[in-house]
């Protein structure tokens, strides 16, 4: 293993934002070299995180391409970096939405295209910061760092509400962060120390353990999001400029999941079995009230942001079942939801910039002049509701086997978004691309280009992988899972059940 990989993987991004700054020349040769300049490094960034993942022992539980540098050692504070079979599967997510995100918005982003790109290729670094941070201080520097690039690529290049949607997206994670900070400086208080590796070793008293892990559920549940923190989302999903909806929903909500695994299930788990049956209500709550919310939208990107949410409550149940089946399949379906996620917040830009216009009730009959898009798009609603063969079966299956354990009505009330989910995701694809060819602007309607394929080809690739050959990515992050979960049974069925059918009504 080469020690350098991992920070070059984390910060060859910043080499391109240089490059990019230091550009010249006329403002058509700018905006062309800046594109240019961020797909090649997006590019190389993911090669180098696919010779990582081809180095990366799956046999070996523990950190691996770890990296330790003084930082503030007077207090216990570290620069220490490193992946382990979780972290290194939301490296690879990063790394391989980025350049897609900036090829599907190369024709989409026309204005301070420069500026775009600059905050695309920050919000990777920090977002791989975040995902391979072992040091407390520095996962919270990172977490924070995602803010900036991610409100202005809403608040500049969104649409119509994007100064408010920004504002909320903002204001919520950033208040949600400060009882992580609060919580970081108990714990510092405690140990002496932000290493996380020491820190999960760390003795905490149980009503400690409660405190932190509330803290630490607000902080994340936001950016998850959790039901009820979830009011930004709708907004900063539909009024961010594609791309940026690509990146939101598909890596920066994974963060919250990944904050909500790494210091809450893993960290205190004896805190974790106490707030588990209020948790796993609220995931209950989540999969249905967005799914009912999503069929009543109007807005093609809107369904798919309340979709997203839906799924979110999923993830949420799935690590709350505490057992090693329901965090597989949470990881598991983290990973496929960002790739499906992202696939079909393109399906509609796709339409919708041709037609300049999102309203459902504009199209009829796209299929018929869109055919390879049609095709590509039933691939990822059958994914996005959980079909077999593709990924988010796999994810769905992990977590209602891990939420038996827990109690039928769980598994129950949490697979409903299966059928939920085909019900406005059905709904929403008959409407657009079925029925009488309309008219108008749907009648000027052109195929797919290149560029487009280029992006929805190597997603729908991933899809079917994930699902036909699963082994291929749980053999990397089981063993971690495996071997951080204690096997007891988590939470009595009987203290779960009263709390998930009160949750149901």
């Amino acid at each position: 293993m080469h020690p350098i990989l991992l920070s070059l993987v984390t910060y060859l991004p910043l080499g391109g934002v240089l490059a990019i700054m230091l550009t010249r020349g006329t403002t058509e040769a700018v905006e062309t070299s800046a594109r240019w300049v961020a797909l090649w490094t997006s590019a190389i960034v993911f090669v180098l995180s696919l010779v990582m993942w081809a180095q990366f022992d799956p046999t070996h539980a523990g950190v691996q391409f770890e990296q330790r540098a003084s930082w503030a050692s007077a207090f216990g504070v570290s620069y220490h970096a490193g992946v382990d079979g979780i972290s290194l599967m939301f490296v690879l997510l990063s790394t391989f939405l980025t350049p897609l995100a900036i090829i599907g918005g190369w024709k989409l982003v026309n204005t301070r295209v420069r500026d775009y790109m600059v905050a695309m290729l920050l919000l990777e670094t920090t977002l791989i910061g975040l995902f391979s941070a072992l040091d407390l201080v520095l996962f919270y520097v990172f977490y924070e760092a995602t803010l900036l690039p991610g409100s202005l690529m809403i608040g500049v290049w969104g649409g119509p509400k994007r100064v408010w949607a920004s504002l909320q997206f903002f204001l919520f994670t950033f208040g949600g962060s400060l009882f992580m900070l609060v919580a970081l400086l108990v714990m510092w208080n405690v140990a002496g120390t932000t290493d996380i590796p020491t820190l999960q070793h760390t003795t905490f008293s149980h009503a400690m353990q409660g405190w932190l892990l509330a803290g630490f559920i607000l902080a994340f549940g936001v950016k998850l999001p959790l039901f009820p923190l979830h009011a930004w989302l709708p907004d900063a999903y539909t009024e961010a400029p594609t791309p940026a909806s690509v990146m939101l929903s598909g890596v920066l909500s994974k963060a919250g999941a990944y904050g909500l695994l790494r210091f809450g299930v893993l960290m205190f788990p004896d805190a974790a079995r106490v707030f588990a049956p209020y948790v796993l209500t609220l995931g209950v709550v989540a999969v249905i009230y967005a799914a009912i919310i999503a069929l009543a939208q109007t807005d093609m990107k809107r369904v798919i942001a309340y979709s997203s949410f839906s799924h979110m409550g999923v993830i949420a149940i799935g690590l709350f079942t505490l057992t090693p089946e329901g965090i597989d399949g949470a990881i598991f379906q983290m990973l496929s939801h960002g790739i499906v996620i992202a696939a079909l917040f393109f399906c509609v830009s796709a339409v919708s910039w041709r037609a300049e216009t999102r309203e459902i009730s504009a199209f009829a009959g796209v299929a018929h002049k869109m055919p390879v898009l049609a095709t590509l798009t039933m691939l990822f609603v059958m994914a996005n509701i959980g079909l077999p063969g593709t990924g988010a079966f796999v994810g769905e299956l992990l977590v209602m086997v891990g939420a038996i354990h827990v109690s039928f009505w769980l598994a129950f009330l949490g697979g409903s978004s299966m059928i939920l989910g085909a019900v406005y995701m059905l709904v929403l694809y008959r409407r657009v691309m079925f029925g009488q060819a309309a008219g108008g602007m749907v009648a000027l309607l052109r195929d797919l280009t290149g560029p487009e394929l280029a992006v929805l080809v190597p997603l729908a690739v991933v899809t079917l992988w994930m699902g036909i050959h699963p082994g291929t990515f749980l053999r990397v992050f089981n063993p971690t899972v495996t071997s951080l979960v204690q096997p007891a049974p988590v939470v009595a069925s009987d203290s779960v059940a009263p709390v998930v059918r009160t949750a149901a009504g």
